[in-house]
């Protein structure tokens, strides 16, 4: 593990807090050369430094990933920085907290903006160099893109697109020796549920659910760099993620009665 990622160029996504930024952190401490994006420079620069500081290597550059063109300028950054990339782990993402009945429909255009074309854009361009490298593309996913999560529309329907873009990538390059993944955490303690946004595309500001006893960024991290050593094409994190992908082989009407029943349990849940 610990020479897996060792002098790699590692381009993440969202690298400026949460997830991303825990695996800016750990990938460096590995010997990678992180590249990071993100919509906030100032948080960008500072982890960068902090990076280098501890005999790291990084480079960043401030990027939206719902623009084509910052997307462009953040792969370009990298090959200018480094001279190519073997990973690129899509983790920039939003999460949402309302029924359909209720939803505004720009609330679902936006989680598709970020969470699917955000991959899209990335990926698109990265492409000719993770496969001159024979590299790695990561979607950071979720259990809601592996079953409809009840409240949560638009982020399933955008990390189900996300899933669909990736396996379908990966078909297309088996002869070219490229590795595709998709990552599923559970639910993590990070920022995106305080951010997450609401029926009117406000956000939410505080989480439903008890961070403590979640998995950590740093977790996800950890067993996503295990997956790139493992070439895995699915990764699922905890028991929550693995056992909803085998009872929704089997008994996926169950799947949804408990889906339902565990969501509705929620504090201020949007359905009973």
């Amino acid at each position: 593990m610990k020479n897996v990622l060792k002098n790699r160029v590692v381009v993440i996504t969202g690298a400026s807090s949460g997830i991303g930024e825990a695996m800016a952190k750990l990938y460096a401490q590995m010997g990678a050369k992180v590249v990071l994006g993100a919509r906030s420079e100032d948080k960008l620069q500072q982890l960068s430094a902090d990076i280098v500081a501890a005999g790291g290597q990084a480079a960043y550059c401030a990027a939206d990933v719902t623009k084509q063109a910052d997307c462009q300028r953040l792969i370009q950054t990298a090959v200018d920085a480094f001279g190519g990339i073997d990973v690129l782990i899509c983790n920039a993402g939003i999460s949402m907290r309302a029924i359909f009945d209720d939803v505004d429909l720009s609330v679902l255009h936006r989680l598709m903006d970020v969470n699917f074309w955000g991959t899209v854009y990335c990926a698109k361009y990265a492409l000719p160099y993770l496969q001159a490298s024979k590299g790695s593309l990561v979607g950071i996913s979720s259990v809601a893109g592996l079953h409809g999560l009840p409240g949560r529309t638009g982020y399933s329907a955008s990390k189900y697109a996300m899933t669909g873009l990736l396996e379908t990538i990966r078909i297309e390059n088996i002869k070219k020796g490229l590795h595709v993944m998709v990552a599923c955490p559970g639910f993590t303690a990070s920022n995106v549920r305080f951010s997450a946004l609401v029926a009117d595309g406000s956000q939410q500001g505080s989480t439903p659910r008890e961070e403590g006893k979640m998995m950590t960024a740093e977790q996800v991290a950890q067993i996503v760099a295990k997956g790139i050593a493992r070439r895995k094409r699915l990764c699922l994190m905890e028991a929550e993620g693995r056992a909803t992908h085998f009872v929704k082989k089997f008994a996926p009407a169950l799947l949804d009665k408990i889906f339902y029943w565990v969501m509705s349990k929620e504090p201020d849940s949007p359905f009973k």
